[in-house]
């Protein structure tokens, strides 16, 4: 059988006495046998040990981490896996830096002057976007949303007083209470419709119509997917339960302002009408225009009502 002294070894590898040396401090390889004169001798095992560990150190693991491996302490695949997601993640973040730079570079054009302050702003959207620890959120949002979620979360902390976070915090507990109390009820009955009508002004509140979006988003990728619900006291039932709920209010909204057309003052109308667009919408015209284009096309809609929404829509 083989052996090397710790310099062979070295040679072999291209690992340095120092490493192997701290490998045997630390009891991550120790080798198989050591003369009396304290030299040190690794065997064909020491070396695969060796090989694994240099492996291991390419893919990110730390030493502590390699330790519990070798040792089978850990369900190795399970481990990779994870590690598999950090070197992604990594490796993302890279990507993200080398666009910035790209950027940056396209920018400066023919003059060469350095735009340092939008490569100061890229790189502030990339560290707040590197801060959002709701990993559900990374996995189900593109990098748009993701910066909209950042500069959101960043503006959460100012926003409200610690009074004003405690009562939407007790609104919002109370509000969940409700809503599982009454999951055995039809969610678009007068209870569902009322529950769904004070979520929307509790979230409307929380996200303001500057976020319109990035609500919409988290709702249909996040909650509505199984994701992040269940850290706002909310079941896959209760979820599925209160979209109906949410739904149900806004048609009621919805039918309710235009059944007054032609019967109250076109101003009355009109003025209800942007205040629920905006209540659903935000800011976001596009949004608008495709909600009302959908209301055109249903058939509970009068014609009345039809030609009015195609009047606003041309306005």
């Amino acid at each position: 059988m083989t052996q090397w002294y710790v310099k062979d070894l070295s040679k072999l590898t291209n690992v340095s006495v120092q490493t192997l040396h701290h490998y045997d401090r630390i009891g991550l390889l120790k080798p198989s046998v050591r003369l009396p004169n304290g030299y040190r001798l690794y065997s064909e095992n020491d070396l695969l040990k060796l090989q694994q560990i240099i492996a291991l150190k390419f893919f990110g693991f730390e030493l502590s981490q390699i330790k519990k491996i070798l040792a089978a302490e850990v369900e190795v695949v399970d481990h990779f896996i994870l590690q598999s997601e950090l070197l992604e993640e990594k490796a993302n973040k890279l990507l993200q830096a080398s666009k910035t730079l790209k950027k940056a570079i396209s920018d400066c054009g023919h003059s060469k002057s350095i735009p340092w302050k939008m490569i100061i702003k890229l790189i502030e959207d990339y560290r707040m976007s590197e801060q959002i620890k709701d990993s559900w959120v990374t996995k189900v949002l593109n990098q748009e949303e993701l910066k909209d979620y950042a500069i959101f979360s960043q503006e959460l902390k100012t926003r409200f007083t610690i009074k004003e976070k405690e009562a939407y915090e007790k609104a919002w507990a109370e509000l969940v209470r409700e809503l599982n109390a009454n999951l055995d009820k039809d969610p678009a009955s007068e209870v569902g419709i009322n529950i769904g009508k004070r979520c929307m002004t509790w979230v409307n509140a929380v996200y303001s119509k500057k976020h319109v979006s990035l609500r919409q988003a988290i709702w249909e990728k996040g909650f509505m997917q199984g994701h992040g619900a269940d850290e706002h006291g909310l079941s896959a039932k209760s979820v599925t339960w209160l979209d109906k709920a949410i739904h149900a209010s806004y048609q009621a909204q919805i039918y309710s302002i235009l059944n007054k057309v032609g019967k109250v003052p076109q101003e009355e109308v009109l003025k209800l009408w942007e205040e629920l667009l905006v209540d659903m919408c935000g800011d976001e015209q596009t949004l608008k225009n495709e909600l009302v284009s959908e209301i055109i096309q249903d058939d509970h809609t009068s014609q009345l009502a039809k030609n009015w929404l195609k009047q606003w829509l041309k306005k």
